[in-house]
C-alpha cells in the first residue's frame, strides 16, 4: 500500500514512494530551472502521473501527500507560495485532483510537513514538544504542542521569517521579514553582497567570487578555507539563528530544537555557537532543558511529513 510524498520547495520539487512503515521504495529529487505559475503546476502533476503509472511495480498509489514551502488553505485547495512566482492564490489541489481522480490528496505547509517528519521517522520521535527550524530558500517553523502541530487561527503559525530580530525596522524586511532577510539561504547570500560593499580593503574569495555570483554556497565554501568575510557573515547568522531559537525556547519550552532544511547541511557544524547564542537570550530553566539537534532525515523531511499526511488520510478514511 505505497503512498506518495510530495515536498515542493521554492527551487526544487521531490518525491517519493513510501510504505506504511516508512520505507521509501522510490526518491527522485528535480530542480524546477525557474519555471513560474501554471509551468511548476504542470511539472508537479506530471511527476505525480509518472509515480502513479505502475512502472514501479509496487501497485497504484493509495494516497498522495504534498509540502509547500507557504500557506494552505485546507476549505479551498489553494496555496500562497511567495517564492514561486505565480503562487499567490494558486488552485493546487483543483490541478492535483483532475490528474489523479479519485485518489485521496492532502496538501499542507512544509512547516508542518518537517516536524511531522521528524516526529514520525526522525529526530522527535517519541518527543510531543519539539520544534523544527527549517533553513533554506525561506525560513519557517513547525511547531509541535502537546503531540500536535500548532497552526494558529488561519493556519500561518510558524512563519518566524518574519520575527523582529533587531530593534529597527527596515524596509528591506517588508518582503520575507527580518530574520529571513538576514539569516536564509538567499539571506546568506544577500548579507555577504552588503558586506562586500562595507569592506572595500577586502580582497578574498568572495571579492573574487563578484557579489553577482555569490550564493550561500559559495559562502560556506570560503568559509571552509578560512575566509574571514565569509566568517564574518556566517557568525552574523548564527546569531540571528540563536535569538530566533531562543525567542521559540523562551515561548513554547519545547524538549528539542531542529535545525533542518537546505543550510543544514553545511551549518549543522555551527550548532555548538548557534545554542551558545541562544543561551544568552532563552528563559534560563526552559533552556538547560532543550536540545539541540540538527535534522536526522535531512533533505527528505519534507518527504517524510508529506507521506505522513498521505497515510492518516488513509487510516482515517478507514475509521
Amino acid at each position: 500500500m505505497p503512498v506518495l510524498g510530495v515536498d515542493i520547495g521554492g527551487t526544487k520539487l521531490a518525491a517519493a514512494l513510501i510504505c506504511e512503515d516508512g520505507t521509501i521504495i522510490r526518491k527522485e529529487y528535480w530542480e524546477l530551472g525557474g519555471r513560474k505559475g501554471t509551468e511548476v503546476g504542470s511539472f508537479v502533476t506530471d511527476m505525480i502521473r509518472m509515480f502513479n503509472s505502475g512502472e514501479s511495480q509496487t501497485g497504484a498509489v493509495e494516497s498522495i501527500g504534498i509540502s509547500v514551502p507557504g500557506i494552505s488553505y485546507p476549505q479551498t485547495g489553494r496555496v500562497w507560495v511567495p517564492n514561486i512566482e505565480g503562487w499567490t492564490d494558486y488552485p493546487l489541489m483543483d490541478e492535483v485532483r483532475m490528474a489523479v481522480g479519485k485518489i485521496p490528496v492532502t496538501i499542507d505547509n512544509d512547516r508542518a510537513c518537517y516536524i511531522l517528519g521528524e516526529a514520525w521517522k526522525g529526530k522527535a520521535v517519541g518527543c510531543r514538544d519539539a520544534i523544527f527550524i527549517g533553513v533554506g530558500t525561506g525560513i519557517g517553523a513547525g511547531i509541535l504542542v502537546n503531540g500536535s502541530v500548532l497552526r494558529g487561527s488561519s493556519g500561518i503559525a510558524g512563519a518566524i521569517g518574519w520575527l523582529a530580530l533587531e530593534p529597527h525596522f527596515l524596509e528591506k524586511y517588508i518582503a520575507c521579514g527580518c530574520f529571513e532577510y538576514n539569516a536564509s539561504g538567499e539571506g546568506i547570500a544577500r548579507v555577504a553582497r552588503e558586506m562586500l560593499k562595507e569592506n572595500i580593503s577586502y580582497s578574498g574569495i568572495l571579492r573574487e567570487t563578484g557579489p553577482e555570483r555569490i550564493s550561500a554556497r559559495t559562502v560556506f565554501e570560503a568559509f571552509e578555507k578560512h575566509d574571514w568575510l565569509a566568517e564574518k557573515v556566517l557568525l552574523h547568522c548564527v546569531e540571528f539563528w540563536g535569538m530566533a531559537a531562543a525567542n521559540l525556547v523562551s515561548l513554547f519550552n519545547p524538549r528539542m530544537i531542529i535545525f533542518g532544511g537546505g543550510i543544514f547541511g553545511p551549518a549543522g557544524k555551527l550548532l555548538a555557537k548557534i545554542k551558545e547564542e541562544a543561551e544568552k537570550w532563552a528563559q534560563p530553566v526552559s533552556m538547560k532543558e532543550v536540545g539541540f539537534e540538527v535534522s536526522g532525515l535531512g533533505g527528505d523531511a519534507g518527504i517524510y511529513g508529506a507521506g505522513y499526511l498521505a497515510l492518516k488520510r488513509l487510516a482515517d478514511e478507514i475509521q
